[in-house]
């Protein structure tokens, strides 16, 4: 069903928003796909771009990491870490990276090693700052705790992708 209405909403037709889109400003010009954050507490995505379509999800974290799939004028086709994907407009969203925590409680380490002290753990859904990632790790912050944690237990950042401080 979720795969269903992905592909419904990313057929939807844009007609309705181009008369207000001019042909100049129907993308950023930022690479797509890519990952940003909510930037506010409460954000509205819904099936099409532009305010006249259905909320179809109210989302109630800030720094929630989803990934623009497509532009479209001032809205951003997105898809969440549950794999739910619709249109949000762009002033709710923020260029900062977070990460969001999969599966199970994680270990997070004082260097990027295994066998480097465990310093905190975190479990699944909790969200981090992403400070930066190299290889298979990532270094990350929650309200002022750091750690190293594998970027393939977290969601927000994509296999080979390099983040610097």
């Amino acid at each position: 069903m979720r795969y269903l209405l992905a592909l419904l909403i990313a057929a939807l037709p844009a007609a309705a928003a181009a008369k207000d889109c001019p042909d100049d400003q129907r993308t950023s010009g930022l690479p797509v796909p890519r990952f940003v954050s909510l930037q506010k507490d409460k954000v509205f995505m819904r099936s099409g771009p532009g305010d006249t379509y259905p909320v179809i999800w109210v989302y109630g974290r800030k720094g929630l990491p989803v990934e623009i799939i497509k532009e479209y004028c001032i809205w951003r086709l997105t898809r969440d870490p549950a794999g739910t994907s619709g249109w949000i407009k762009k002033s709710m969203l923020d260029g900062q990276r977070t990460a969001y925590v999969t599966r199970s409680v994680r270990t997070l380490y004082a260097r990027p090693d295994t066998a480097a002290p465990p310093v905190w753990r975190a479990e699944p859904g909790v969200i981090a700052n992403i400070v930066l990632c190299e290889a298979a790790w990532c270094s990350v912050n929650v309200g002022g705790r750091s750690g190293y944690i594998l970027r393939n237990q977290i969601w927000g950042v994509y296999p080979r992708e390099v983040i610097e401080d």
